[in-house]
């Protein structure tokens, strides 16, 4: 099966393959929210295909695909929604497909729908999971010697955030108000922040729920996996530093996280596993794994000022990961704490070990200390109001590519009262 074989057009290097296949939530002239999948620079109109009867062993109700959230299609099953994926990348490169019939019209172009959010994430959890970004962050603010906390190489440190501000891609967001305390003052001030910063995650959508009191073992994870998508968890570091001891962030953090349309099943990332980084010490056994549970992942992230050129300043991957998501969702759920459908887990920043690989603006300015030169002539340590940043994400072998798309959001300036 290639790209070549599909009787929709899919241009060279296109992040949504044959391979690809993911699920999102569009709309278009009609308004109507309903289910659909990515193919090239077309989207597939699920609940259209589901009228011609190609879904019909599977006795799904169609009425699912018009749905405003995945949540209920998820909620289905891997057993059924697996299918589905596979059914439409049958059908595409079948010439005789009766999706192919005129008086059909099952494909509609990109340029004309609005995407949505495409699940509705009842919590959200952010984890701290690459070490090389731990340990910048340890080397600036605490030891350069002693940069990891004692705990990091036995759990993966997770917070809970908020998932009321999750927003979909191209949603602007603004800087936040907030306290921080300035370099060699005692008191603190209130004002925007002035260290608005990016940081490059992925996030996974929980397919399949658990009850209280449950736990599930790294064996088990992946099952509770749906798909993949890009995350921008942004942050306000200014006032992170302030407020983050002892109970960790809270308003640096919960002002807005920004992810792309598109969900990539896991299903579409198998041919991309890879081994894990070597964890020392030896995890204590309920996370403990077997298997290559990393991803190869490439990701970069852009910045573009109002009116200016982009510049491609960070570009890094998944594989780096320290703890991987079966140990994420192990320890997640080891207290019996219960997952739902459509529950998103962030990766934490994905920093490389190279300084052109790292996740965010404060490692890449290391605290402001260094200058990031822009194309356009600027140059930044922080975001600025009006610039966009665009966070992309793919995954190649061979004649296989499978991407995610973009996650791009512009910081507005501050609303003061």
């Amino acid at each position: 099966m290639t790209n070549t074989d599909c009787w929709i057009p899919i241009p060279e290097n296109s992040d949504f393959s044959i391979h690809n296949i993911p699920f999102g939530i569009f709309s278009d002239s009609n308004s109507t929210k309903r289910i659909g999948v990515a193919i090239g620079d077309h989207i597939i109109d699920l609940s259209k295909v589901a009228k011609t009867g190609v879904f019909d062993k599977l006795n799904i109700d169609n009425r699912i695909f018009t749905n405003e959230f995945l949540n209920p299609f998820i909620d289905l099953g891997k057993s059924i929604t697996t299918q589905v994926r596979t059914i439409i990348q049958k059908e595409l490169t079948n010439e005789s497909s009766i999706l192919n019939k005129e008086s059909v019209f099952v494909a509609i172009h990109k340029s004309s729908v609005m995407m949505h959010m495409p699940v509705f994430v009842g919590d959200y959890t952010d984890f701290y999971s690459s070490i090389e970004h731990a340990t910048n962050i340890g080397k600036m603010f605490r030891d350069p010697e002693n940069a990891l906390l004692p705990n990091w190489r036995h759990i993966p440190v997770g917070y809970h955030g908020r998932a009321s501000s999750i927003v979909l891609s191209g949603v602007n967001v603004r800087r936040p108000m907030g306290q921080t305390l300035p370099m060699g003052e005692t008191q603190p001030v209130f004002g925007p922040s002035q260290r608005i910063d990016f940081e490059l995650e992925m996030a996974y959508i929980i397919g399949k729920k658990t009850e209280l009191g449950d736990t599930v073992s790294t064996a088990n994870a992946e099952k509770y996996i749906f798909g993949k998508v890009l995350f921008n968890d942004w942050s306000a570091r200014d006032i992170q530093k302030w407020e983050y001891v002892p109970l960790g962030p809270f308003l640096a953090k919960n002002f807005a996280s920004s992810i792309s349309p598109w969900i990539v099943t896991m299903e579409a990332l198998e041919p991309f596993r890879v081994e894990s980084p070597k964890q020392e010490p030896k995890v204590l056994p309920y996370l403990s794994f077997s298997g290559m549970r990393n991803f190869d992942i490439s990701l970069e992230v852009a910045l573009k000022p109002d009116k200016g050129v982009e510049t491609i300043i960070s570009r890094s991957n998944f594989k780096y990961m320290y703890w991987n998501m079966s140990q994420q969702i192990a320890h997640h759920t080891i207290n019996g704490c219960n997952l739902n459908v459509g529950d998103m887990l962030g990766s934490g920043t994905i920093s490389g070990k190279s300084e052109d690989s790292y996740g965010s603006m404060i490692e890449l300015s290391w605290g402001g200390q260094k200058t990031i030169k822009l194309d356009g002539g600027e140059e930044r340590k922080f975001i600025n109001d009006l610039d966009t940043v665009i966070m992309r994400g793919f995954c190649e072998k061979g004649q296989i590519r499978v991407g995610f798309g973009e996650v791009s959001t512009k910081l507005l300036p501050a609303k003061r009262n």
